[in-house]
């Protein structure tokens, strides 16, 4: 077990099937959270239920889709119900959808906001009369450099709602300030998970390692202790406020930035 930091807390986590979600579930656990993992697929809900149960945690499955209207509601009836108390959400879960502007479709727009968006105000929501009444609790998100700091192309969709989840927070924060309430966020970089393989083989990871500055990319443990300190009453007097764990991709005004770093020129002759 870690140093127990959330010991006796209760946190719900979306998306916390797999990759930076499941990553966050487990240090939780480890530091002594219950664990109310609320994911699309079952399997893979089940799967992380069971590391943290191996371990020693405790934990318990939600199947939903944190798209759906109704989710919230229901996800924080149901902790309520088993637990009696929330302390964490982790708005985690996202739809990464690709594509040119021009080429949206009303689905693939309402999936993207619905998701990534909506659901942070869903969730909120719901969980904000329990804090209220227990007169503190934690709202913490995923969003993401993508949108807020950078842009990528194909990614307008995605970046817009993540650009809005940051302006979300801020504005939580502030309206709930003086109930106990605070409301943070991190926003990854490129985080090394079984989605991003999918995606690119290591020729391609090695070509993103290249001009990201510390030389590799993320572990989802690397947004998983993040977020626990933002969890933890370390981070009590925190609120409004997004951490970028990025590995300093962000930094460089251009990609020849880090061709310079790479390759730098000796200036002896």
């Amino acid at each position: 077990m870690g140093r127990a930091r959330l010991r006796d807390k209760v946190a719900i986590i979306t998306g916390a099937g797999q990759g930076i979600g499941e990553g966050i579930a487990n240090v939780f656990a480890d530091e002594g959270a219950k664990i109310v993992v609320a994911t699309r697929t079952e399997k893979n809900g089940k799967e992380t239920v069971d590391q943290i149960k191996a371990a020693g945690g405790e934990a318990m499955l939600i199947v939903t889709d944190v798209g759906d209207a109704n989710s919230g509601e229901e996800i924080i009836a149901t902790a309520i119900s088993e637990y009696g108390q929330i302390d964490v959400m982790v708005h985690n879960a996202a739809s990464f959808l690709m594509g040119a502007i021009e080429d949206y479709t009303e689905e693939d727009m309402e999936t993207s906001f619905s998701v990534n968006l909506k659901a942070c105000i869903r969730l909120s929501a719901a969980c904000i009369p329990h804090f209220k009444k227990q007169k503190k609790g934690r709202l913490l998100f995923t969003s993401s450099v993508t949108g807020p700091r950078v842009a990528y192309p194909g990614l307008s969709y995605y970046a817009a709602t993540k650009s809005g989840v940051n302006g979300f927070i801020r504005n939580a924060a502030l309206e709930l300030a003086r109930d106990g309430i605070t409301v943070n966020g991190v926003e990854p970089g490129y985080i090394r998970t079984a989605a991003m393989e999918l995606l690119t083989d290591e020729a391609g990871i090695k070509k993103m390692e290249y001009y990201i500055p510390v030389g590799h990319l993320g572990h989802v443990n690397d947004i998983a202790y993040t977020m626990l300190f933002l969890a933890s009453e370390e981070a009590s007097y925190i609120t409004g406020q997004t951490v970028v764990v990025d590995g300093g991709s962000t930094l460089p005004e251009s990609p020849i930035c880090m061709d310079e770093i790479n390759n730098p020129k000796s200036t002896h002759e």
